[in-house]
């Protein structure tokens, strides 16, 4: 390719170009473990509605940006934003120092721990799962918890799974004697079904935020954001709409915190 011909391609080329990388820009591709109620869920649509859903509209807003929510397990998220095949995850995502060192968290904006949960007429404590089956989330901060607790409470086994739903089927079908995971989405799942019961929470001090590559730019900018939602009292209204009570002054849902880093 030469001349006057080549130029007028070439230019036609970056024009192109430069169209699809705004176009990319203009859509924040966020990654979400789907099904983890009351944080991100599917509703009687299809549609994907929860607390981080309407966390992620309100800070794409800000950015200017679209959203676009891809279903990845949640072991999947940690990969995911470090390849950048996504900008951002949420799924009640703990930060932790280990974390850290490989991605970066925008401030926290809800504070947790984790808690047991089994049949109403199973176990009551983590007392008595002695020789009993537990069941996780790979490689969620309860996995990590009833691994490094295996000694102490002895469990029989630890079952992993890929998300709260499959967990409850095998717990209500007593194919595992009790679930550790994060005390809200317990809390929010058990409230209308009898026959489970949060029997124990497991105080262990977690934060949730969203999660980026480290050092991303954008975990930055979204940190600033939350700044402002928790300011105008954005973040605090979810709250109301998820949980039905407003969250405690004293938490990080409505306190303006530092962006986290390695201690």
């Amino acid at each position: 390719m030469s001349g006057k011909f080549g130029k007028i391609a070439a230019m036609a080329f970056v024009a192109v170009t430069a169209l699809g990388t705004s176009a990319w820009a203009e859509t924040l591709t966020v990654g979400a473990n789907i099904g983890n109620v009351p944080w991100e869920f599917q509703d009687e649509t299809g549609k994907n509605v929860g607390f981080e859903v309407d966390l992620v509209d309100a800070v794409a807003a800000k950015l200017g940006r679209d959203v676009e929510i891809v279903n990845i397990p949640f072991n999947g998220l940690f990969s995911a934003v470090q390849s950048g095949r996504i900008d951002a995850a949420i799924s009640s995502i703990t930060i932790t120092d280990e974390r850290l060192k490989s991605v970066s968290f925008a401030q926290p904006y809800y504070d947790s721990d984790q808690s047991l949960t089994a049949l109403a007429s199973g176990p009551q404590s983590l007392d008595e799962m002695k020789g009993k089956i537990v069941g996780v989330d790979t490689g969620s901060t309860g996995d990590m918890w009833a691994t490094e607790h295996n000694a102490e409470y002895g469990f029989s086994e630890i079952k992993r799974y890929e998300g709260l739903a499959p967990a409850m089927l095998d717990l209500t079908a007593g194919r595992i004697d009790g679930y550790i995971s994060d005390i809200p989405a317990l809390l929010y799942y058990v409230k209308d079904k009898p026959q489970l019961k949060v029997v124990q929470r497991i105080a262990t001090g977690e934060k949730y935020s969203m999660m980026f590559a480290k050092d991303a730019p954008l975990a930055s900018e979204v940190n600033d954001i939350i700044t402002e939602l928790k300011k105008d009292g954005t973040i605090a209204k979810l709250h109301e709409k998820w949980f039905g009570v407003a969250p405690e002054a004293d938490t990080s849902t409505v306190t303006v915190m530092d962006m986290p880093s390695l201690k």
